[in-house]
């Protein structure tokens, strides 16, 4: 298992390299000059190559995407203009609060998904599975910025029940109750849509396992409908499970960026 999981990272390096090269040509093709950007009125051909010459600008864009990358696997990811401080330091500031959204709503779409998932396998066809199809439909359906504002205006303008925003971590000073009163929308609203896709796909797993001939071996030893589901069947299904459950955590985390804009 370990030589897989290495032998798998070492192939993800010349995919993040190539995304790397990809996105670097991109923002070299965008028109428009950012020493121009930033001097704006101030933005006199001196100016602009002195920016460009203490930035590293003016240099072969090969040059300049070494440069960069060397920067970036050393920890320098650049300072911003706009606020003055290391790129690193905005984004370990706020990593926290986002770290925290996305993992919720991950633990959240992990456990009810597979339960939904599980549940509607046992009961194919059923009134249960008809139920939690049409839910899960529904939930993929729903784009969660649409769904995060439908909350606020049901939960928090109307009923006045959850607050908008305003959340403190736990390290910054707040306190768990705070945190999680804040944490029910956007939570809930990211982990929606994944919910759907990890009940979906483990539906799927459930059922393609129910067929297999250990779950009829173990039926017909009188284990238990229950222990046949939970026990056997599920455990087995997991193996196509976690896949999906790695591909949503990806997805998760970079929702939580529209949803934090929403609350």
């Amino acid at each position: 298992m370990g030589g897989y999981i290495l032998k798998r990272l070492l192939s993800a390096v010349p995919v993040l390299l190539g995304i790397t090269i990809i996105v670097f040509l991109i923002m070299a093709m965008i028109p428009g000059d950012p020493a121009t950007a930033i001097l704006g009125s101030y933005a006199t051909p001196e100016n602009v190559a002195r920016i460009n010459r203490d930035l590293g600008l003016d240099g072969p864009l090969i040059e300049r995407y070494l440069t960069w990358l060397t920067n970036m696997l050393g920890g320098d990811f650049g300072r911003s203009f706009a606020l003055n401080r290391p790129v690193l330091d905005e984004v370990l500031d706020r990593f926290g609060a986002t770290l925290i959204l996305a993992g919720t709503a991950f633990v959240l779409c992990a456990v009810l998904g597979i339960l939904a998932g599980a549940v509607s396998a046992a009961g194919q066809y059923g009134v249960g599975d008809r139920a939690i199809t049409f839910a899960v439909l529904l939930g993929i359906s729903i784009p969660s910025f649409f769904l995060g504002m439908m909350m606020i205006l049901v939960f928090a303008v109307k009923l006045r029940w959850l607050p908008v925003s305003g959340m403190y971590a736990i390290y910054g000073g707040g306190d768990l109750p705070d945190l999680l009163r804040h944490l029910v929308m956007p939570a809930s609203a990211l982990a929606v849509v994944a919910t759907g896709v990890v009940a979906r796909l483990s539906r799927s797993a459930m059922l393609e396992v129910l067929r297999q001939d250990f779950v009829r071996t173990a039926r017909a030893k009188g284990v238990p409908e229950r222990g046949v589901i939970w026990r056997h069947a599920l455990r087995a299904a997991m193996v196509s499970i976690i896949p999906v459950l790695g591909i949503q955590a990806g997805f998760v985390l970079s929702g939580a960026v529209y949803i934090e804009i929403v609350f």
